[in-house]
Protein backbone atom coordinates (compact mmCIF):
# COMPACT_ATOMS: atom_id res chain seq x y z
CA UNK A 1 0.00 0.00 0.00
CA UNK A 2 2.72 2.26 0.68
CA UNK A 3 3.99 2.89 -2.96
CA UNK A 4 0.74 3.34 -4.16
CA UNK A 5 0.23 6.48 -1.54
CA UNK A 6 3.88 7.55 -2.78
CA UNK A 7 2.37 7.71 -6.35
CA UNK A 8 -0.56 9.06 -5.89
CA UNK A 9 1.34 12.72 -4.70
CA UNK A 10 3.81 12.08 -7.60
CA UNK A 11 0.54 12.36 -10.17
CA UNK A 12 -0.62 15.18 -8.94
CA UNK A 13 2.51 17.03 -9.17
CA UNK A 14 2.93 15.94 -12.62
CA UNK A 15 -0.22 16.68 -13.68
CA UNK A 16 0.26 20.22 -12.40
CA UNK A 17 3.01 20.67 -14.26
CA UNK A 18 1.45 19.19 -17.60
CA UNK A 19 -1.63 22.49 -16.89
CA UNK A 20 1.19 24.48 -16.04
CA UNK A 21 2.93 23.56 -19.13
CA UNK A 22 -0.01 23.89 -21.33
CA UNK A 23 -0.92 27.70 -19.64
CA UNK A 24 2.56 28.70 -20.21
CA UNK A 25 3.30 28.01 -23.80
CA UNK A 26 -0.50 29.46 -24.77
CA UNK A 27 0.53 32.48 -23.10
CA UNK A 28 4.14 32.44 -24.56
CA UNK A 29 1.65 32.11 -27.92
CA UNK A 30 -0.40 35.28 -27.57
CA UNK A 31 2.72 37.14 -26.52
CA UNK A 32 4.53 36.41 -29.32
CA UNK A 33 1.52 37.21 -31.94
CA UNK A 34 1.18 39.99 -30.33
CA UNK A 35 4.85 41.42 -30.59
CA UNK A 36 5.00 40.16 -33.99
CA UNK A 37 2.22 42.12 -35.47
CA UNK A 38 3.54 45.28 -34.11
CA UNK A 39 7.10 45.17 -33.31
CA UNK A 40 8.48 44.57 -36.72
CA UNK A 41 6.75 47.52 -38.46
CA UNK A 42 7.23 50.21 -35.32
CA UNK A 43 10.46 51.57 -37.45
CA UNK A 44 8.17 51.63 -40.07
CA UNK A 45 5.44 53.58 -38.19
CA UNK A 46 8.17 56.26 -36.72
CA UNK A 47 9.67 56.93 -40.60
CA UNK A 48 6.19 57.08 -42.23
CA UNK A 49 4.35 59.24 -39.34
CA UNK A 50 7.79 61.45 -38.06
CA UNK A 51 10.65 63.08 -39.44
CA UNK A 52 13.34 61.60 -37.34
CA UNK A 53 16.10 60.37 -38.71
CA UNK A 54 17.26 56.23 -39.02
CA UNK A 55 19.38 56.51 -36.26
CA UNK A 56 16.93 57.83 -33.68
CA UNK A 57 14.30 55.59 -35.11
CA UNK A 58 17.04 52.28 -34.38
CA UNK A 59 17.09 54.01 -30.72
CA UNK A 60 13.21 54.90 -30.12
CA UNK A 61 12.51 51.21 -30.78
CA UNK A 62 15.77 49.75 -29.45
CA UNK A 63 14.86 51.48 -25.81
CA UNK A 64 11.94 49.07 -25.43
CA UNK A 65 14.94 46.17 -24.84
CA UNK A 66 17.43 49.53 -23.06
CA UNK A 67 14.54 49.90 -20.48
CA UNK A 68 13.81 46.55 -19.51
CA UNK A 69 17.22 45.36 -19.79
CA UNK A 70 18.09 48.20 -17.00
CA UNK A 71 15.25 47.59 -15.09
CA UNK A 72 15.83 43.77 -15.65
CA UNK A 73 17.07 43.52 -11.66
CA UNK A 74 14.04 45.61 -10.37
CA UNK A 75 11.66 43.32 -12.28
CA UNK A 76 13.28 40.22 -10.77
CA UNK A 77 13.71 41.20 -7.65
CA UNK A 78 10.03 42.28 -7.60
CA UNK A 79 9.17 38.53 -9.08
CA UNK A 80 10.66 36.81 -6.39
CA UNK A 81 9.29 38.45 -3.55
CA UNK A 82 5.75 39.68 -4.93
CA UNK A 83 5.48 36.30 -7.38
CA UNK A 84 5.52 35.95 -10.97
CA UNK A 85 1.49 35.56 -11.60
CA UNK A 86 1.42 38.92 -10.03
CA UNK A 87 4.28 40.85 -12.22
CA UNK A 88 2.71 39.31 -15.63
CA UNK A 89 -0.68 40.85 -14.80
CA UNK A 90 0.51 44.05 -14.04
CA UNK A 91 2.80 43.96 -16.96
CA UNK A 92 -0.33 43.25 -19.45
CA UNK A 93 -2.13 45.80 -18.39
CA UNK A 94 0.65 48.40 -18.84
CA UNK A 95 1.18 46.59 -22.32
CA UNK A 96 -3.14 47.01 -23.19
CA UNK A 97 -3.13 50.79 -21.91
CA UNK A 98 0.33 51.76 -24.24
CA UNK A 99 -1.06 49.80 -27.24
CA UNK A 100 -4.66 51.49 -26.97
CA UNK A 101 -3.37 55.21 -26.80
CA UNK A 102 -0.68 54.65 -29.72
CA UNK A 103 -3.58 53.98 -31.38
CA UNK A 104 -4.99 56.97 -30.67
CA UNK A 105 -2.03 59.54 -30.56
CA UNK A 106 -0.72 61.45 -33.36
CA UNK A 107 1.34 63.57 -31.51
CA UNK A 108 5.33 62.81 -32.44
CA UNK A 109 6.88 63.21 -29.25
CA UNK A 110 3.71 61.01 -27.22
CA UNK A 111 4.66 58.42 -29.78
CA UNK A 112 7.95 58.19 -28.90
CA UNK A 113 7.30 58.23 -24.92
CA UNK A 114 4.40 55.50 -25.23
CA UNK A 115 7.26 53.00 -27.36
CA UNK A 116 9.34 54.09 -25.00
CA UNK A 117 6.89 52.93 -21.91
CA UNK A 118 6.45 49.04 -23.37
CA UNK A 119 9.83 48.64 -21.79
CA UNK A 120 8.50 48.57 -18.66
CA UNK A 121 5.47 46.09 -19.09
CA UNK A 122 8.52 43.70 -20.67
CA UNK A 123 10.84 43.80 -17.36
CA UNK A 124 7.74 42.47 -15.41
CA UNK A 125 6.63 39.86 -17.74
CA UNK A 126 10.24 38.70 -18.83
CA UNK A 127 11.69 37.84 -15.99
CA UNK A 128 8.26 36.48 -14.78
CA UNK A 129 7.54 34.16 -17.55
CA UNK A 130 11.13 32.76 -17.07
CA UNK A 131 10.88 32.04 -13.90
CA UNK A 132 7.58 30.04 -14.39
CA UNK A 133 9.35 28.06 -17.05
CA UNK A 134 12.07 27.12 -15.39
CA UNK A 135 10.03 25.90 -12.43
CA UNK A 136 7.95 23.71 -14.61
CA UNK A 137 10.56 23.01 -16.85
CA UNK A 138 13.16 20.05 -16.46
CA UNK A 139 16.73 20.10 -15.09
CA UNK A 140 18.38 20.20 -18.53
CA UNK A 141 16.72 23.33 -19.78
CA UNK A 142 15.45 22.00 -22.84
CA UNK A 143 12.21 24.19 -22.15
CA UNK A 144 13.97 27.28 -23.23
CA UNK A 145 14.36 25.72 -26.63
CA UNK A 146 10.83 24.71 -26.56
CA UNK A 147 9.71 28.26 -25.73
CA UNK A 148 11.58 29.13 -28.97
CA UNK A 149 9.96 26.62 -30.94
CA UNK A 150 6.88 27.93 -29.69
CA UNK A 151 7.71 31.72 -30.26
CA UNK A 152 8.57 31.02 -33.69
CA UNK A 153 4.69 29.56 -34.18
CA UNK A 154 3.73 32.81 -32.73
CA UNK A 155 5.37 34.93 -34.98
CA UNK A 156 4.39 33.04 -38.13
CA UNK A 157 0.60 34.72 -37.24
CA UNK A 158 2.04 38.01 -36.20
CA UNK A 159 3.82 39.41 -38.60
CA UNK A 160 1.14 38.59 -41.63
CA UNK A 161 -1.49 40.03 -39.25
CA UNK A 162 0.61 43.40 -38.87
CA UNK A 163 1.31 43.46 -42.74
CA UNK A 164 -2.44 43.42 -43.12
CA UNK A 165 -3.25 45.64 -40.35
CA UNK A 166 -0.54 48.19 -41.29
CA UNK A 167 -1.95 48.39 -44.86
CA UNK A 168 -5.48 48.94 -43.83
CA UNK A 169 -4.43 52.07 -41.08
CA UNK A 170 -2.28 52.28 -38.19
CA UNK A 171 -4.91 52.40 -35.60
CA UNK A 172 -5.50 48.53 -36.73
CA UNK A 173 -1.90 47.99 -35.88
CA UNK A 174 -2.02 48.50 -32.27
CA UNK A 175 -5.38 47.76 -31.40
CA UNK A 176 -4.21 44.21 -32.37
CA UNK A 177 -1.96 43.13 -29.57
CA UNK A 178 -4.21 45.18 -27.16
CA UNK A 179 -6.67 42.58 -27.86
CA UNK A 180 -4.17 39.67 -27.58
CA UNK A 181 -2.48 41.36 -24.23
CA UNK A 182 -6.02 41.10 -22.90
CA UNK A 183 -6.47 37.75 -23.72
CA UNK A 184 -3.67 36.59 -22.20
CA UNK A 185 -5.01 38.83 -19.18
CA UNK A 186 -8.05 36.83 -19.16
CA UNK A 187 -6.30 33.02 -19.29
CA UNK A 188 -4.01 34.26 -15.80
CA UNK A 189 -7.48 35.39 -14.64
CA UNK A 190 -8.71 32.03 -14.75
CA UNK A 191 -6.03 29.57 -14.75
CA UNK A 192 -3.24 31.87 -12.61
CA UNK A 193 -3.59 29.65 -9.64
CA UNK A 194 -1.79 26.32 -11.38
CA UNK A 195 1.01 28.68 -11.77
CA UNK A 196 1.14 30.72 -8.62
CA UNK A 197 1.43 26.37 -7.05
CA UNK A 198 4.60 26.43 -8.89
CA UNK A 199 6.13 29.03 -6.94
CA UNK A 200 7.95 28.53 -3.67
CA UNK A 201 7.12 30.48 -0.34
CA UNK A 202 9.84 33.33 -0.93
CA UNK A 203 7.48 34.57 -3.47
CA UNK A 204 5.20 36.06 -0.59
CA UNK A 205 8.36 37.24 1.59
CA UNK A 206 10.46 33.93 2.63
CA UNK A 207 13.77 33.23 2.64
CA UNK A 208 16.12 32.56 -0.14
CA UNK A 209 17.46 36.17 -0.49
CA UNK A 210 13.90 38.05 -0.56
CA UNK A 211 15.16 39.57 2.66
CA UNK A 212 18.27 41.08 1.00
CA UNK A 213 18.87 44.47 -0.01
CA UNK A 214 19.10 45.14 -3.82
CA UNK A 215 22.16 46.51 -3.81
CA UNK A 216 23.41 43.10 -2.07
CA UNK A 217 21.87 41.07 -4.33
CA UNK A 218 23.11 43.00 -6.99
CA UNK A 219 26.64 42.51 -5.68
CA UNK A 220 26.48 38.78 -5.40
CA UNK A 221 25.10 38.29 -8.62
CA UNK A 222 27.86 40.07 -10.67
CA UNK A 223 30.33 38.34 -8.39
CA UNK A 224 29.05 35.06 -10.77
CA UNK A 225 31.79 34.77 -13.54
CA UNK A 226 29.42 32.25 -15.29
CA UNK A 227 26.16 34.75 -14.82
CA UNK A 228 28.25 37.49 -16.23
CA UNK A 229 29.59 35.54 -19.44
CA UNK A 230 25.88 34.64 -20.35
CA UNK A 231 24.94 37.88 -20.49
CA UNK A 232 28.05 39.40 -22.21
CA UNK A 233 26.89 36.47 -24.88
CA UNK A 234 23.38 37.43 -24.74
CA UNK A 235 24.66 41.34 -25.77
CA UNK A 236 26.58 40.33 -28.47
CA UNK A 237 23.56 37.36 -29.82
CA UNK A 238 20.68 40.42 -29.48
CA UNK A 239 22.98 43.07 -31.11
CA UNK A 240 23.17 41.17 -34.03
CA UNK A 241 19.41 39.57 -33.98
CA UNK A 242 18.01 43.14 -33.37
CA UNK A 243 18.56 43.66 -36.61
CA UNK A 244 16.04 41.46 -38.71
CA UNK A 245 12.94 43.57 -36.80
CA UNK A 246 14.47 46.90 -37.10
CA UNK A 247 17.04 48.28 -39.38
CA UNK A 248 16.91 45.29 -42.25
CA UNK A 249 13.52 46.46 -42.48
CA UNK A 250 15.01 49.78 -43.48
CA UNK A 251 17.49 48.43 -45.83
CA UNK A 252 14.19 46.19 -47.50
CA UNK A 253 12.05 49.54 -48.24
CA UNK A 254 15.05 51.45 -49.53
CA UNK A 255 15.62 49.41 -52.08
CA UNK A 256 12.06 47.80 -52.50
CA UNK A 257 9.54 50.90 -51.18
CA UNK A 258 6.30 49.28 -52.71
CA UNK A 259 7.23 45.72 -51.58
CA UNK A 260 8.55 46.75 -48.80
CA UNK A 261 5.74 45.71 -46.09
CA UNK A 262 5.21 42.38 -48.26
CA UNK A 263 8.75 41.27 -48.02
CA UNK A 264 9.01 42.09 -44.51
CA UNK A 265 6.69 40.08 -43.82
CA UNK A 266 6.85 36.96 -45.57
CA UNK A 267 10.90 37.13 -44.23
CA UNK A 268 9.50 36.77 -40.73
CA UNK A 269 6.99 34.31 -41.56
CA UNK A 270 9.51 32.39 -43.79
CA UNK A 271 12.17 32.39 -40.34
CA UNK A 272 9.40 31.52 -37.93
CA UNK A 273 8.59 28.23 -40.10
CA UNK A 274 11.97 27.59 -40.44
CA UNK A 275 12.90 27.98 -36.62
CA UNK A 276 10.73 25.11 -35.76
CA UNK A 277 12.01 22.94 -38.96
CA UNK A 278 15.59 23.49 -37.94
CA UNK A 279 15.60 21.91 -34.24
CA UNK A 280 15.48 18.31 -35.26
CA UNK A 281 18.96 19.19 -37.38
CA UNK A 282 20.20 21.48 -34.56
CA UNK A 283 19.59 18.25 -31.98
CA UNK A 284 21.31 15.62 -34.28
CA UNK A 285 24.34 18.67 -34.57
CA UNK A 286 24.46 19.07 -30.65
CA UNK A 287 24.94 14.76 -30.34
CA UNK A 288 27.24 14.33 -33.09
CA UNK A 289 29.63 17.81 -32.21
CA UNK A 290 31.50 19.45 -29.50
CA UNK A 291 28.83 22.08 -28.02
CA UNK A 292 31.87 25.22 -29.53
CA UNK A 293 31.51 23.71 -32.91
CA UNK A 294 27.92 24.09 -32.70
CA UNK A 295 28.43 27.37 -31.63
CA UNK A 296 30.82 28.48 -34.69
CA UNK A 297 28.19 26.77 -36.76
CA UNK A 298 25.95 29.34 -35.34
CA UNK A 299 27.87 32.58 -35.48
CA UNK A 300 28.64 31.12 -38.88
CA UNK A 301 25.39 31.05 -40.15
CA UNK A 302 24.60 34.32 -38.79
CA UNK A 303 27.33 35.87 -40.38
CA UNK A 304 26.53 34.45 -44.16
CA UNK A 305 22.72 35.00 -44.01
CA UNK A 306 23.56 38.92 -43.62
CA UNK A 307 25.93 38.79 -46.32
CA UNK A 308 23.05 37.08 -48.36
CA UNK A 309 21.11 39.89 -47.45
CA UNK A 310 23.35 42.48 -48.78
CA UNK A 311 22.48 40.65 -52.72
CA UNK A 312 18.72 41.79 -52.25
CA UNK A 313 20.11 44.60 -54.90
CA UNK A 314 20.24 42.08 -57.23
CA UNK A 315 17.40 39.93 -56.28
CA UNK A 316 14.83 39.58 -53.88
CA UNK A 317 15.60 35.74 -54.17
CA UNK A 318 18.94 36.32 -52.07
CA UNK A 319 16.49 37.49 -48.95
CA UNK A 320 14.80 34.39 -48.61
CA UNK A 321 18.52 32.48 -48.64
CA UNK A 322 19.75 34.82 -46.39
CA UNK A 323 17.23 33.91 -43.83
CA UNK A 324 17.92 29.98 -43.89
CA UNK A 325 20.99 30.63 -42.84
CA UNK A 326 20.12 33.26 -40.54
CA UNK A 327 17.51 30.98 -38.69
CA UNK A 328 19.76 28.32 -38.46
CA UNK A 329 22.03 30.49 -36.36
CA UNK A 330 19.23 32.05 -34.52
CA UNK A 331 17.68 28.61 -33.46
CA UNK A 332 21.17 27.24 -32.23
CA UNK A 333 22.40 30.74 -30.37
CA UNK A 334 19.20 32.24 -28.78
CA UNK A 335 18.27 29.95 -26.07
CA UNK A 336 21.79 29.41 -24.94
CA UNK A 337 21.93 32.32 -22.72
CA UNK A 338 18.61 31.32 -20.65
CA UNK A 339 19.37 27.86 -20.48
CA UNK A 340 22.45 29.08 -18.48
CA UNK A 341 21.06 30.93 -16.11
CA UNK A 342 18.02 28.31 -15.50
CA UNK A 343 20.69 25.92 -14.49
CA UNK A 344 22.39 28.68 -12.32
CA UNK A 345 19.68 30.17 -10.51
CA UNK A 346 18.23 27.96 -7.42
CA UNK A 347 14.00 28.52 -7.43
CA UNK A 348 13.87 30.89 -4.97
CA UNK A 349 15.95 33.70 -6.91
CA UNK A 350 15.51 32.65 -10.27
CA UNK A 351 13.02 35.37 -11.13
CA UNK A 352 16.04 37.97 -9.69
CA UNK A 353 18.54 35.73 -11.81
CA UNK A 354 16.41 36.28 -14.60
CA UNK A 355 15.94 39.83 -14.04
CA UNK A 356 19.84 40.55 -14.37
CA UNK A 357 20.23 38.46 -16.90
CA UNK A 358 18.16 40.76 -19.05
CA UNK A 359 20.87 43.29 -19.21
CA UNK A 360 21.69 41.54 -22.85
CA UNK A 361 18.93 42.85 -24.01
CA UNK A 362 21.04 46.27 -23.83
CA UNK A 363 22.52 44.42 -27.27
CA UNK A 364 18.64 44.91 -28.86
CA UNK A 365 18.88 48.84 -27.77
CA UNK A 366 22.85 48.71 -29.11
CA UNK A 367 21.75 47.06 -32.32
CA UNK A 368 19.14 49.31 -33.81
CA UNK A 369 20.83 52.43 -32.76
CA UNK A 370 24.53 51.21 -34.20
CA UNK A 371 22.48 49.33 -37.42
CA UNK A 372 21.21 53.04 -38.15
CA UNK A 373 24.46 54.95 -37.92
CA UNK A 374 26.29 51.86 -40.00
CA UNK A 375 23.23 51.84 -42.67
CA UNK A 376 23.46 55.72 -43.25
CA UNK A 377 26.98 55.02 -43.54
CA UNK A 378 26.66 52.68 -46.24
CA UNK A 379 25.23 49.04 -46.85
CA UNK A 380 27.72 47.17 -47.19
CA UNK A 381 29.78 48.38 -44.31
CA UNK A 382 26.52 47.56 -42.02
CA UNK A 383 26.17 43.52 -43.69
CA UNK A 384 29.87 43.20 -42.93
CA UNK A 385 30.28 44.80 -39.24
CA UNK A 386 27.46 42.43 -38.67
CA UNK A 387 28.59 39.59 -39.80
CA UNK A 388 31.75 39.59 -37.93
CA UNK A 389 30.45 41.30 -34.68
CA UNK A 390 29.03 37.63 -34.32
CA UNK A 391 31.67 36.19 -33.08
CA UNK A 392 32.08 38.04 -30.50
CA UNK A 393 29.84 35.74 -28.34
CA UNK A 394 32.01 32.31 -28.97
CA UNK A 395 34.36 32.94 -25.91
CA UNK A 396 31.86 34.23 -23.41
CA UNK A 397 29.56 31.18 -24.87
CA UNK A 398 32.57 28.90 -24.20
CA UNK A 399 32.63 29.48 -20.36
CA UNK A 400 29.27 28.23 -20.22
CA UNK A 401 28.12 25.89 -22.40
CA UNK A 402 31.11 23.69 -22.59
CA UNK A 403 30.36 22.40 -19.13
CA UNK A 404 26.48 21.60 -20.57
CA UNK A 405 25.02 18.23 -21.96
CA UNK A 406 23.36 19.03 -25.27
CA UNK A 407 19.49 19.84 -24.89
CA UNK A 408 16.70 17.82 -26.46
CA UNK A 409 14.25 19.73 -27.75
CA UNK A 410 11.62 17.73 -25.93
CA UNK A 411 8.59 19.51 -23.85
CA UNK A 412 8.78 18.42 -20.28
Amino acid sequence: MKPAQESAPEDSDARKHRKANHLLVAGSLLNAIAFFSASPFLTLYLKDHSRLSLAVIGGVVGSIALISAIGGIAGGVMVDRIGAVVCIKTGLVIYIAIYLLLALVDSTALIVALIMLLGVGRLLIEPAMKKLMSLAGGDDGSIFRFRYMTLCVGAIVGPAVGGLLYLGGSVYLFVCPAALFAAYLLLLTFGGSTLVALEPETAAGGEDGAGQSYAGLFRGLVRDRRLMAAIGAGMVIFLVFSQIDSIIPLFIKAENEDRAVALIASLLMVNAVLGIVVQAPIAWLGKKLPERSLVLIGCAAFAAGLILFLGMRLSPVFLYVGIVLWTLGEAILLPMPDIAVHKMAEAGQKGTYFGLAELRYVGFFVGPVVGGGLLAAGATLYFVTMAVAIFGCVPLLARNIARRAPATEVMP
